[in-house]
């Protein structure tokens, strides 16, 4: 069963000079490295995932950016497995983006998904692997979220969004892999 790695919107905007910046991006995208060297060391498939507003949306994520652009030292590489960008403008990875077919065509069977929002796009991603059928797990170290505050419903740290975004993808099937676990999930190759 080959395994590939989906990396969502690991891009600019989300860190401390951006527009929707995440308390944790710095240990977030020290985890995500850690994940796409095993993945590049097994040669293993790696989709990057990049996200764009569209034009009657905010101004974060705008086409050609520097809030757009994935995050220093990342995006597809060649001499390792096969990697590939999709780009999208909703929350999923597989709506409109080709990369369910991409990972057909490789044989993946299984991914692991790291990025941002853990609560919107990571989570939208996962949710829509698992119904296409694809065995799915998150490494929590390697997602990030923002605080949420609303009048009726109150207010959530980005911690307790984030842990609150996994628990409900684990009541679902998803495979909370922190850790070594993630890093055996990357490692084990095809």
């Amino acid at each position: 069963m080959t395994r590939a790695l989906i990396v969502v919107d690991a891009q600019n905007e989300f860190s401390a000079a951006g527009q929707r910046a995440v308390p944790n991006h710095g240990s977030a995208l020290a985890a995500i490295r850690e994940l796409v060297e095993g993945a590049r060391r097994a040669q293993l498939p790696i989709a990057w995932v990049r996200h764009h507003n569209r034009p009657d949306e905010s101004p974060a994520f705008v086409p050609g950016s520097w809030g757009a652009e994935l995050s220093p030292g990342l995006g597809p590489r060649e001499g390792f497995g096969p990697e590939a960008l999709f780009e999208k403008d909703v929350f999923g990875a597989f709506t409109g983006t080709g990369l369910e077919g991409w990972l057909r065509e490789h044989g993946v069977a299984s991914v692991l998904l790291a990025g941002f929002f853990t609560h919107m796009c990571v989570s939208t991603s996962a949710r829509e692997a698992l119904v296409r059928g694809f065995d799915v797990a998150i490494d929590p170290a390697a997602t990030g979220a923002r605080d949420l505050d609303d009048p009726v419903l109150g207010r959530q740290s980005a911690e307790e969004v984030r842990r609150s975004a996994l628990l409900h993808l684990a009541s679902m099937g998803v495979r909370v892999a922190p850790g070594e676990r993630a890093g055996a999930l990357v490692g084990a190759g095809r």
